[in-house]
């Protein structure tokens, strides 16, 4: 089983949830829902599983698996037959025919006198395959199950349904608690791996922070050690685990599939995606980039400045998956025919260069959460800004609105190599590129993997630092 590193908060804010229930029995509506959302292979379901492990509760865990109806209300009555509700043979006696028979006859057998959990995985199978599924859940949400003491746990990887499961205008909207599952974050992967700050940060561009991917990489291995030992294996879970959500998000997206991969290879604007993806029409690219949007896959990303652009930019959300596109998924056939050798050298040849624009957005988000300090101010928005000519480029743009903003609170360079730190050269580049965006002296920042050897900044911060921002903050 894959030791759970930082889900401590998660299953403290489900245990609450229960103490909720127990200390709400006797009243009218004694229970509580939580809609529980992620992207696949975050380890959702692990989560949930050790929760219902360790709560004092009978439960019964159903998943859905986007089959018939019939097919889905047999698997249900054959979750409860298997799970430990006292009143569970009533399922066994009569299969309900309808997804409102089914909720109504499993909220009469929950328990009066005690807390008890129901979980329903994959809630958006149901919710593309049965008729009005959200308006049958809010009626017998309503109706019958929270009258019970009862903590009801709806988990789903479409980001985008679940998240309008519970949004307003929707049946089921106010009648959940929402919480969103990320991956595994840098801080708790360097735990987790036993890895150095710089190591892991490298550990999170090629896992994703997905913790069955994470699980693969033995305490203290280098990465080069983990990319060898994955790449002769087949069917490891950093080889198959991208193809099989993406075949689970996209089975009839033909476009959107292709998109995505030209985005993965490096392309970033429209008309260059277009291009690569076959001379697509501009409204079948729009859709595709739409759908991919939409799902959270793919960041459509404006340069941040104090003047309006149109200069949009895509790319891959995901570390992992972005590296799966780029090193893993052209070569797939030769690693099947065991010469995992030729894709591991591959990844050397482009690695420091495909690291170095990678690694942007983590680090981003890591000065996001550092700041405030010392030496700059926190920044509502950091981004990064670039010409639609891309003569100017600028890594890191913190300021107070985004993408177009009043104020332009700081501006950075990422120098994210192993024997290079940021000197004078980068220090006159990021200069230049300040004087094209600004009259005003805005702070400038470096973010560099080996430090700096030039005075003239306001604040320069190394991976020690950066890492630590993920670290949970005591509340003062």
């Amino acid at each position: 089983m894959v030791r759970f590193v930082g889900r401590d908060r998660e299953l403290a804010v489900l245990h609450s949830l229960l103490r909720e229930v127990a200390d709400a029995a006797g009243s009218g509506r004694p229970g509580r829902c939580l809609l529980l959302r992620g992207r696949r292979r975050v380890g959702k379901s692990s989560l949930v599983e050790t929760f219902v492990h360790d709560a004092d509760a009978p439960d019964v865990f159903y998943t859905a698996a986007g089959a018939s109806e019939a097919v889905e209300l047999a698997e249900l009555a054959n979750a409860v037959d298997q799970s430990d509700l006292p009143d569970r043979t009533v399922f066994a006696e009569a299969i309900p025919g309808n997804w409102s028979a089914a909720l109504r006859q499993l909220a009469s057998i929950l328990p009066e006198d005690r807390t008890s959990l129901v979980v329903i995985d994959e809630v958006p199978y149901l919710m593309d395959r049965v008729d009005a599924f959200e308006g049958v859940l809010q009626r017998a949400w309503d109706r019958e199950l929270s009258r019970k003491p009862v903590l009801l746990i709806l988990i789903g990887s479409d980001l985008s349904m679940m998240e309008a499961l519970g949004a307003y205008g929707r049946p089921f909207h106010q009648r959940g608690q929402e919480m969103v599952l990320g991956p595994l974050t840098p801080a708790e992967v360097a735990t987790m791996l036993d890895l150095d700050p710089a190591s892991a940060f490298d550990a999170s561009l090629v896992t994703g922070g997905l913790p069955l991917v994470c699980a693969r990489w033995r305490p203290a291995l280098t990465l080069w050690d983990f990319l060898s030992r994955e790449l002769a294996d087949p069917v490891s879970p950093l080889l198959v685990s991208a193809e099989r959500s993406l075949a689970a998000e996209f089975p009839d997206y033909t476009y959107a599939r292709r998109v995505l991969s030209v985005i993965g290879s490096g392309e970033r604007t429209f008309a260059n995606i277009a291009r690569a993806a076959g001379d697509l029409a501009a409204t079948t690219l729009t859709r595709a980039l739409d759908a991919l949007v939409s799902k959270g896959i793919v960041a459509a990303e404006l340069p941040v400045s104090t003047r309006p652009t149109r200069a949009r930019r895509y790319r891959v959300t995901d570390p992992y998956l972005r590296f799966w596109l780029r090193f893993i998924q052209p070569h797939l056939p030769e690693i099947e025919r065991m010469r995992g050798d030729i894709a591991l050298e591959r990844v050397r040849e482009g690695w420091t260069a495909w690291r170095g624009r990678a690694i942007e957005p983590l680090l981003r988000e890591s000065l996001a959460r550092l700041l405030p300090d010392q030496a700059l101010p926190s920044a509502p928005v950091v981004g990064g800004y670039w010409s639609r000519s891309n003569q100017v480029e600028i890594d890191i743009v913190g300021a107070d609105h985004g993408p177009v903003a009043k104020q332009l609170l700081f501006l950075g360079s990422v120098k994210w190599l192993e024997q290079a730190p940021f000197d004078r050269h980068d220090l006159l580049a990021l200069q230049r590129h300040r004087a094209a965006v600004t009259d005003a002296p805005v702070p400038l920042v470096a973010l560099s993997r080996s430090g700096c050897n030039v005075s003239g900044l306001d604040a320069s911060y190394g991976p020690e630092e950066l890492l630590a921002a993920w670290r949970p903050h005591p509340l003062s």
